[in-house]
């Protein structure tokens, strides 16, 4: 039986023991087993079981309200769950005390929605701002981190830049800003939330190339919580589905694609990005 195949009403099979998942897996950054988190009397996370690809950019889909935000907020540890185990590189950090979280978040860093940017400070500030927080850095040591950031992510021939502020930038240049502003501390995962909300088509697809070209020269391993079906089936390694409060659909594009779970036949049909016919055959 494939993930594909599982009902909201019938468990995954049996996901590997504690011992296996302890060993740091080489293919898997961050795997997720069993989580659960209510919310008074809303149930969230029924048990959801996710595995995140190192070095890929991995997709969590899924219709609004199904819990995907509150999701990554637990894979950042911003959220404990009532149950469950994450782990990250072979450890288990549900345990971890407030010291050790903040450890653990160095090897994050988040791109926000709408990019997050504070309207007070100038493009060089607002990216520093993790530097300066976290880091006795010289300055001379944190413009160099930044113009490095500005020059790969196609910034620095932007006339002034380094002094414009967020009212001033395009929605794709706030875009890049959060983005260097998240790699600035140069983490292993990067989490997206729903990085091409608001943006037209072109834009969009601006979106996706850097994503995947952060992902291929960066390293890192992306994590972007997403309902634009084009994007996720044109940048995604690995694509999951949220509903049900569990993942009922994961695996490679062409896998998904041809899932027959009637959630994932809606957001396909609905999104035209297969026709109809073709959907529902």
């Amino acid at each position: 039986m494939t993930p594909a195949d599982v009902s909201p009403e019938q468990p995954p099979p049996a996901p590997p023991s504690a011992e296996d998942l302890a060993r740091r897996d080489e293919r898997w950054q961050i795997r997720v087993r069993n989580l659960h988190k209510t919310f008074g009397p809303q149930h969230v996370l029924r048990g959801v079981n996710l595995d995140i690809e190192r070095g890929r950019t991995n997709i969590i889909i899924g219709g609004s309200g199904q819990g995907k935000s509150v999701l990554m907020k637990h894979l950042m540890g911003l959220l404990k769950p009532d149950e469950g185990q994450i782990w990250v590189d072979g450890e288990d950090v549900v345990p971890f005390d407030d010291r050790q979280m903040g450890v653990l978040r160095r090897k994050f860093g988040m791109v926000f929605q709408y990019a997050a940017l504070f309207d007070s400070m100038n493009v060089v500030e607002n990216i520093a701002f993790p530097l300066i927080e976290r880091y006795k850095l010289s300055r001379d040591e944190i413009m160099e981190r930044v113009r490095d950031l500005l020059r790969r992510l196609d910034l620095a021939g932007v006339p002034g830049i380094e002094q414009k502020f967020p009212p001033e930038l395009s929605g794709g240049q706030r875009k890049r800003v959060g983005l260097a502003r998240a790699l600035i501390d140069r983490p292993e995962i990067l989490l997206y939330d729903e990085p091409t909300t608001g943006l037209d088509p072109v834009a969009t697809k601006n979106v996706d190339d850097m994503i995947r070209r952060t992902a291929d020269e960066f390293g890192v391993t992306s994590v972007v919580i997403s309902h634009d079906m084009a994007s996720t089936f044109r940048i995604g390694d690995r694509i999951s589905m949220l509903a049900h409060g569990i993942i009922i659909v994961s695996g490679p594009p062409a896998e998904v694609l041809a899932s027959r779970r009637p959630e994932l036949r809606e957001f396909i049909e609905t999104s035209g990005l297969v026709p109809r016919e073709e959907a529902q055959a």
